[in-house]
């Protein structure tokens, strides 16, 4: 063995042992979490049953939907029983486990239908509140918002499943590739439109009315966290009525607060008690400083300098 390698040895065992404290980052099973991969497949699939016409898997040659369905439908079945059941192993038997999760698998997708008069609602709702889209086809394929949403009211069924830990990994793959983050827990209404996206936080607690608009960078969140585990189950996020506008970089914090229906909350504002309904809430027109700085001297406010030459010829 060369000296390298006994190194490398040593650096091993020196990790095993490390691995032998019990703490919370040491458990080696990995057989008995969910596989993220999986479930990250597993999300792709299910967008094609929401979306039938908008993927196609090139693996397939039937072209019969009632085929194509079922077949769609068994995978994603199996995987999701298989992946629920290691998550509830945790607090119940494992034959338990299994018909529990084949319960829950079977509830999950007779709820899809709904789930999809939902989306439809979004899809209508995106469309009609961006001028920039030129079709629902286009909403569907390519925008952000839309993809958080479906995936966070299809995490949001199994949230309400009582399935633990999976509602989150999919709404967190969502947050990873969208920047979009919304709780599985959270509770939002038809008509739910996301412009933009990027940095929107919807917390777990956060009750969202009908008819909602929100623009990048807005926070739904609890006004403090300092009690920890203590505050689970408690109404942490606040309430936003039907048809709010919330504009870019505004935080509505607490669940106590409620935002009144019809009220438009303006950009970059913080907010941590009730606004009445039918309000505008703005920040009044912040004083501006100007102050003169070095210059290239390539813009059109200042002076033009002088021709080498006439430099030279002052020598």
């Amino acid at each position: 063995m060369t000296p390298i390698e006994q190194q490398i040895e040593g650096i091993v065992d020196g990790i095993l042992e490390d691995y032998r404290h019990g703490r919370d980052i040491d458990k080696l099973d990995t057989f008995r979490h969910p596989d993220k991969q999986i479930l990250i497949d597993m999300i792709g699939k299910l967008f094609r049953i929401v979306y039938p016409g908008f993927s196609r898997d090139r693996s397939y040659r039937i072209y019969n939907a009632k085929h194509n369905l079922s077949m769609l439908i068994e995978d994603v079945m199996y995987n999701l029983n298989k992946q629920i059941t290691l998550v509830l192993r945790d607090t119940m038997p494992e034959d338990q486990a299994q018909e529990k999760a084949q319960q829950i698998s079977l509830e999950f997708f007779r709820s899809v239908p709904s789930v999809r008069a939902m989306i439809q609602t979004d899809v209508e709702a995106f469309f009609e509140g961006d001028p920039a889209a030129f079709s629902t086809d286009e909403i569907i394929f390519c925008y952000p918002g839309l993809f958080a949403v479906t995936v966070y009211r299809l995490a949001h069924v199994l949230y309400t499943l009582g399935v633990p830990m999976i509602p989150r990994i999919m709404t967190e793959h969502a947050h990873s590739v969208t920047g979009i983050d919304i709780n599985p827990g959270a509770t939002i209404g038809k008509y739910f439109f996301i412009d933009h996206g990027t940095g929107i936080v919807v917390g777990e607690t956060t009750v969202i009315g009908d008819h909602v608009k929100v623009y990048q960078g807005v926070t739904l969140g609890a006004l403090s966290t300092r009690g920890g585990q203590s505050l689970r189950g408690k109404k942490r996020h606040p309430t936003i009525e039907d048809n709010v506008t919330i504009y870019a970089g505004a935080s509505i914090l607490g669940g106590d607060t409620v935002i009144g229906r019809d009220s438009v909350i303006g950009s970059n504002v913080f907010i941590t008690h009730s606004i009445p309904e039918c309000t505008t809430v703005s920040v009044k027109s912040q004083e501006l400083q100007f102050k003169p700085r070095n210059c290239s001297g390539n813009c059109r406010e200042c002076p033009k300098p002088e021709p080498f030459w006439e430099d030279q010829a002052r020598v």
